[in-house]
């Protein structure tokens, strides 16, 4: 954009150029001279003006697109991203190759989906979705099976109800089982055949986290159904009736304790009664008492469980040493690498079925040696071998891979 400085300097300059021509004009001469700067003059001052619209067209083309990003911004925030979508959706999986004493197989062992929504902000639903061993129908190794489905209504910021399918609040296993947050391919054997996990019910849940160390968890619920006759009588695994047409002569009560005295150090308690584990067909009421720890610092982990069934005594005519049964773990570990993505693990698992006759060949006791590597913090590889002792003698290793999301 030219300025006034530039015309002066600019008229100053045509007319000393033009007096430079001679000492001393002539008349007409200067008339020349004074009709030049005047030329010059009628130029600037057009091109001046040029500049000038030029800049405000510039200035109203800024504006307008000042306007259009305002527009642009306000949509957007308006837009739900998919952190902010009241529409949830997630899931896991885990393929294994297993070759022990017991046999040989690959098997996608779990496809599960997550589905969620948030009604608003205190009101939500969760649901989970799984197809176990890749294949169900007649005939075939695998089962369609809903794990959860209720409705969470916070009551306050530390208080919350559930109504639905929900998983029972036991173990450690039970509630978190994704294949990430664990170690070895397959899942420990006490939280397999003395929990049992995976374990869920339909019932009414309590939640509340008194203190920031301290919490507790009430679930009114459907409960097992265990066969009272043939090899599974009375067997825990095999009472669970997943809520499909579940008979409800008798329900349960499960009550949890939480307490982490630190970041590094969780504890919990467990206890559920269950006034007929048989839904009417003996009246055998049952209890379950369970107790674990968690601890991790600077990489290095332990975990440890143990839980223990007391069933009335009248089962020992069907099944003698079934009215106990019983199984503990315990878990070391340790993590490594830039980013943690290595971890080695130990684990000493025993249990027993019928832990209440005093023959102690009944009794399974595992040790698992492996490594897990995370490729990011939600997949990863895993391989163990096991050694089985006892009323077990299952030896091999296995393979696996898993993610979740």
């Amino acid at each position: 954009m030219i300025n006034k400085k530039i015309l002066v300097t600019a008229i100053m300059a045509c007319g000393l150029n033009n007096a430079m021509a001679t000492d001393t004009p002539s008349i007409e001469e200067m008339w020349k001279i004074i009709q030049q700067q005047q030329k010059t003059i009628v130029e600037l001052k057009a091109q001046i003006n040029t500049n000038s619209q030029q800049v405000v067209e510039q200035k109203e083309v800024v504006e307008q697109q000042a306007q259009v990003l305002e527009v642009i911004a306000e949509s957007v925030e308006d837009t739900p991203t998919i952190s902010q979508s009241k529409y949830k959706f997630g899931g896991y999986g885990e393929l294994h190759y297993n070759n022990t004493d017991s046999g040989n197989q690959i098997d996608f062992h779990r496809f599960v989906l997550f589905n969620g929504y948030d009604f608003n902000e205190k009101t939500r639903f969760y649901s989970e979705l799984e197809i176990e061993h890749a294949l169900s129908g007649d005939g075939k190794p695998g089962e369609v099976e809903l794990e959860q489905a209720f409705i969470e209504h916070k009551l306050n910021d530390t208080t919350k109800m559930t109504a639905g399918v929900s998983l029972m609040p036991v173990g450690i296993l039970n509630e978190t089982h994704e294949p990430n947050t664990f170690y070895g391919v397959e899942r420990n054997n006490v939280e397999k055949n003395i929990i049992p996990s995976t374990w869920w019910e339909a019932g009414i849940g309590f939640n509340k986290q008194a203190t920031q160390n301290f919490g507790y968890d009430l679930f009114v619920s459907s409960g097992l159904n265990v066969p009272i006759d043939g090899s599974s009588a009375f067997l825990i695994r095999s009472g669970r009736q997943k809520v499909a047409k579940a008979k409800a002569n008798d329900g349960a009560v499960t009550a949890r304790l939480r307490y982490s005295p630190s970041n590094n150090l969780q504890l919990a308690a467990s206890y559920q009664y269950q006034q007929d584990i048989t839904q009417g067909a003996l009246d055998v009421d049952a209890s379950l008492f369970e107790m674990n720890a968690q601890y991790n610092y600077n990489g290095f982990g332990l975990k440890a469980l143990y839980a223990q069934w007391n069933l009335n005594d009248k089962v020992n005519a069907i099944s003698a040493g079934r009215e106990k049964q019983s199984g503990y773990f315990i878990e070391p570990s340790y993590r490594f690498g830039q980013t943690n993505q290595f971890g080695i693990f130990t684990r000493y698992s025993t249990w027993d079925n019928n832990a209440g006759s005093d023959n102690s060949d009944d009794e399974v006791k595992q040790l698992d040696l492996g490594f897990n590597y995370w490729i990011t913090p939600l997949v990863v590889l895993k391989a163990d071998i096991q050694n089985q002792s006892g009323a077990g003698d299952s030896d091999g290793f296995n393979l696996g891979v898993g993610y979740s999301f």
